[in-house]
């Protein structure tokens, strides 16, 4: 299957969701969120976005919080088979037509510094690293991960 040839519907996600949320989120995330950590956020009114394929599969998605004039991005992900694609691009464009709609001044968010491809994505689409979140993230063993915090001015 091409699956360059998929024209994806974008529209916006919850509750009823968060099974194909999760679905994804363990095939792309060696340390996934939890079901938990999906309906707090929707509870919380964040906002979460998403692509669908032909068939009303969602394969990519992302989830923000508002504070005051910042756009915090706290979910962001493209199942694996549509990895390399454009999927990436084309969801980061609706985050950034996102932030423009609610007169963001800026996007932040955190990301593992083992991410080597995320963080490639993230630069590629203007983000710049401002900070260091030492052990933000559980690793393996019971280590934690330091996070690299990047902005984008909107």
């Amino acid at each position: 299957m091409d699956l360059t040839l998929i024209t994806p519907h974008y529209g916006r996600l919850g509750f009823a969701d968060v099974d194909s949320i999760l679905t994804i989120e363990e095939r792309v995330y060696a340390h996934p969120w939890t079901r938990g950590n999906f309906t707090d956020s929707f509870s919380s009114g964040y906002e979460a976005f998403g692509f669908r394929g032909a068939e009303q599969d969602l394969f990519a998605y992302f989830v923000v919080m508002h504070i005051l004039d910042e756009l915090h991005l706290l979910n962001f992900a493209v199942d694996l088979p549509y990895q390399g694609q454009g999927y990436a691009k084309l969801l980061m464009d609706k985050l950034f037509t996102y932030a423009q709609e609610h007169a963001s001044a800026s996007i932040l968010l955190e990301v593992r510094r083992s991410n080597v491809r995320a963080i490639s994505v993230y630069e590629g689409a203007g983000f710049a690293a401002i900070g260091v979140r030492k052990g933000y993230y559980p690793a393996h063993d019971n280590q934690r991960e330091d996070a690299i915090v990047m902005r984008r001015i909107c």
